[in-house]
């Protein structure tokens, strides 16, 4: 399952012969890390700066960023990373609560660093990265270190288009989940480990 090898180099960084690079986030990620959420979801689904400077500040290490060494940086997404260009990037929270509910998208306190669970609150792709297989990439790769970690699995929720793509990760579809978030319904897909 593993999509990334583990030559790991600073800072937690794993890259490959194409250029790509995973590595967590830090506070200086912020501006980058909302430009692509706002890319990436419609206003009333997206997060906030504000809510991702606060899971920063609290869990940085459950952030997971794909950059593009050899993407051109236009000035707009990921201008300010010597990374190179963010494309996508993974983030959530962990906790013992099995089952994803929408008051942690907003509230970072709610993580227990010894969760059994990694939430993913956002799977995040720029458009012109989409169909390249950096979503798997950065999932698998999250997947890894929540199973390193010694995680029961990772949770998310995700829209009824999304179902089939998750599934060919090993996530299963528990049906329609109890969220409102961005008042649409979503199905829960569990990747137990």
């Amino acid at each position: 399952m593993n999509d990334v090898n583990n030559d790991a180099v600073h800072n937690n960084d794993v890259k490959r012969d194409d250029g790509m690079i995973i590595r967590h986030a830090t506070m200086a990620d912020l501006d980058a890390l909302a430009g692509v959420e706002a890319e990436c979801f419609p206003p009333a689904e997206a997060a906030t700066r504000e809510d991702l400077r606060d899971r920063l500040a609290v869990y940085p290490d459950h952030f997971w960023l794909l950059f593009d060494r050899n993407g051109t940086v236009d000035g707009n997404i990921g201008a300010d990373s010597a990374d190179g260009r963010l494309v996508s990037f993974v983030n959530g929270m962990t906790t013992d609560t099995p089952d994803l509910a929408d008051g942690m998208y907003a509230d970072a306190s709610l993580h227990d660093d010894h969760g059994a669970w990694q939430m993913i609150f956002g799977v995040n792709t720029i458009p012109a990265y989409r169909r390249r297989g950096c979503a798997s990439r950065v999932i698998r790769h999250a997947a890894d270190e929540a199973r390193a970690q010694g995680r029961r699995g990772m949770v998310l929720t995700c829209k009824t288009g999304k179902i089939a793509f998750y599934a060919r990760l090993g996530f299963v579809d528990e049906g329609l989940s109890s969220s409102t978030h961005g008042g649409v319904p979503w199905h829960q897909m569990r990747l137990t480990f």
